[in-house]
């Protein structure tokens, strides 16, 4: 039970300041420092591990690294509170505490083979940057079939993962497209909400293809109401419902849907099992 109740210490390697304007997210690199504990810390696309600013709390952030990265993992964080806030002010060299993984993960198995859609919007590229990065890593980016991706900012200096969008889009059958709400001056991609998008700029029709979507709320509902009146089947329409998450062991009762706890239920859930939960999410 150690990796679930008591926090490993962490240094942090690596700080990347992701957005400009007032959208404040960084990227922050971990490494475990011992190194017994580095060896036997194993993570999965679409997990998650809480956080730990010793004396302040902890929260709980989805990986979003890939685990072929066996060193480090990478924590996106956008500054919204007072544990966030904390995390924002400390400096490479620094320790964190961290507990885990926790929760279930993209279905990486079942999906080889098939072809992949990935629709993010904002920080919602954290999470899929994860299992995108296992999915192009030339390890095994012969096991998985067409990749399409519509990432979506609300503007250009709000994007993340720039440094990643070369690789993206020079992987093997990839095809990668990036909009942002507002046309603004410079900008020659698409612009506008990407469920609206979707038909126009995606081809949703090829065989063998799951959806993974992930952003704000509002968002999430859009697309994946929009895939459905597509007649995209809904248990090949995957999300993850992290935001929701606090303690990550089911004893908070924060992310209580129905009779599901999103921290040990999920946080991955496709839409089929989501139509299942009250209509409060």
């Amino acid at each position: 039970m150690d990796k679930y109740l008591l926090p490993h210490k962490g240094e942090i390697v690596k700080i990347t300041q992701e957005t400009g304007s007032n959208l404040n997210i960084k990227t922050f690199r971990v490494r475990l420092i011992e190194e017994e504990v580095r060896k036997k810390f194993k993570f999965l696309p679409g997990q998650f591990v809480e956080l730990t600013v010793f004396g302040v709390g902890e929260a709980p952030f989805g990986f979003a690294s890939s685990p072929t990265q066996e060193e480090y993992f990478d924590i996106s964080i956008k500054e919204t509170g007072l544990v966030t806030e904390a995390i924002h002010n400390m400096e490479e060299g620094d320790q964190i505490g961290v507990r885990g993984p926790f929760g279930n993960n993209f279905p990486y198995e079942e999906i080889k083979g098939k072809n992949l859609v990935f629709l993010a919007g904002g920080i919602g590229l954290a999470p899929l940057r994860s299992l995108i990065n296992f999915v192009l890593d030339e390890k095994n980016r012969d096991q998985y079939g067409r990749v399409q991706m519509l990432l979506a900012f609300r503007s250009p200096e709000d994007m993340l993962y720039k440094y990643d969008f070369s690789n993206w889009e020079n992987s093997p059958n990839t095809t990668v497209k990036y909009t942002i709400d507002e046309e603004c001056e410079g900008w020659v991609h698409c612009v506008g909400y990407p469920h609206e998008l979707l038909n126009e700029e995606l081809d949703l029709k090829e065989p063998d293809t799951v959806f993974f979507t992930c952003g704000p709320p509002i968002m999430i509902r859009f697309i994946t109401e929009e895939l459905r009146n597509s007649g995209i089947d809904p248990a090949n329409i995957i999300t993850t419902l992290e935001m929701k998450m606090s303690c990550g062991l089911g004893k908070c009762g924060r992310c209580n849907i129905g009779r599901h706890y999103v921290c040990k239920d999920g946080p991955v859930f496709d839409l089929k099992q989501m139509e299942q939960m009250p209509a409060e999410f």
